[in-house]
């Protein structure tokens, strides 16, 4: 078209190993540090960037279409304002446009910016995508400047003098820093969060960077959940009286971050306390059995992963969101392998056999993602209820 002039970019993402791709700045201006990863989710961005799990990394979207139906602040995942905002950053292919849902209060660039998380738009996102999986996921620099002025040599340098995500203790950082009740439901028809007191057993949730959907689905299957900071103390817990403990997911080395809790989770394991663990969770009661975790090439990310169920057969499609996983090789003899990757056969869960606790790598709390393995939360319940019965004997 005549007289028409293509755009200055105005966003940079410049990778550890010299990768340098330009596009249009969206959201907070400025310059941002982390891992790159990408999800594969079609669905739930809020939700995903707003998952504490995604602390120190920034994510690329692998769907095209990120931010068209606008946000809302329903769709927030994170519960401690220590974690207000998990991921540093989010790579898109189109150019967000206007908000296109009911529920929506805001554009989704208005959302981002308020929030500190630098974008860019315009990148050709599977070519990245292809050259994480080929390369493994790496650290990066995403600027945002309205006049378009980079220096590239800079942001290369800045990505590559970053601290790897190898050894990295942040499940810490981004949790609650007080014990606190929850009384949230799940969200209702025509649009809100009922307020549940639940008034069955209590469970502790350890919260590592807890996302909101997990306390929902627990408080609504009717336990009295209270929140503890993730290097709550075993005299701390135990006050609480709990009938069962919940680990939940995070961010980080789980490696790095069982060296401070390890002690804390054997010792609450052998008290017989119902476990149940959820990502890092589930990393976590494996370093506190003894097993070992190992970092991934690009990690798990995304709504659509098929998990086998060893013990029935069964096939779940499930949300994912970790770039380490429990060896099992290393599982100690008093430990099962119970759910298994049918995309590249790594270990998705695990049971004791001789205390009641179990743990998935994936989350069954849907959000975002599949409604599959909801059955879960209802299976703790019933191991907490067994328990009790047991020891009532």
């Amino acid at each position: 078209m005549d007289g028409w002039v293509e755009p200055k970019p105005t966003a940079c993402l410049a990778l550890a190993d010299g990768l340098v791709l330009r596009g249009m700045g969206a959201g907070a201006v400025g310059t941002a540090v982390g891992e790159v990863c990408f999800n594969t989710a079609m669905t739930g961005y809020q939700e995903i960037l707003t998952d504490p799990s995604y602390a120190g990394q920034i994510v690329t979207f692998t769907f095209p279409h990120i931010g068209n139906v606008g946000a809302n602040e329903d769709d927030i995942e994170t519960v401690a304002a220590e974690a207000n905002s998990a991921a540093q950053g989010c790579v898109l292919r189109a150019p967000i446009t206007r908000p296109q849902s009911w529920r929506a209060v805001e554009g989704f660039d208005a959302w981002l910016e308020r929030r500190g998380i630098v974008a860019i738009t315009g990148v050709d996102t599977r070519a990245l995508t292809s050259h994480i999986r080929e390369g493994g996921m790496i650290n990066a620099a995403i600027a945002h400047n309205p006049d378009g002025v980079f220096d590239e040599a800079e942001l290369i340098a800045a990505a590559r003098a970053a601290p790897n995500m190898d050894g990295a203790e942040l499940a810490t950082t981004v949790s609650t820093r007080a014990s606190a009740p929850w009384l949230g439901g799940a969200w209702t028809w025509p649009g809100f969060y009922a307020e549940v007191k639940g008034g069955g057993p209590r469970v502790v949730a350890f919260d590592y960077g807890i996302k909101g959907n997990i306390l929902r689905l627990l408080a609504e299957r009717g336990a009295n959940v209270t929140v503890v900071p993730a290097n709550a103390t075993p005299e701390e817990v135990l006050a609480l009286q709990p009938d069962g403990l919940f680990l939940s997911n995070g961010p980080g080395d789980p490696g790095a971050t069982g060296k401070i809790i390890g002690e804390t989770l054997t010792t609450l394991i052998d008290r017989r306390i119902p476990t149940f663990g959820i990502c890092l969770g589930h990393q976590l009661l494996a370093h506190a059995i003894g097993a070992r975790t190992k970092k991934m090439s690009h990690g798990h990310h995304g709504a659509n992963h098929p998990v086998l169920d060893v013990d029935t057969g069964a096939v779940s499609i499930v949300s994912m969101n970790h770039g380490f996983t429990v060896d099992a090789a290393s599982l100690p003899k008093n430990a099962r392998e119970t759910h298994r990757s049918l995309f590249d056969g790594s270990n998705c869960g695990l049971a004791l056999t001789d205390r009641p606790a179990f743990s998935v790598q994936y989350h069954p709390e849907a959000s975002p993602g599949p409604h599959d393995s909801y059955n879960l939360f209802d299976r703790f319940l019933a191991m907490i209820a067994e328990t009790k019965a047991e020891t009532a004997l």
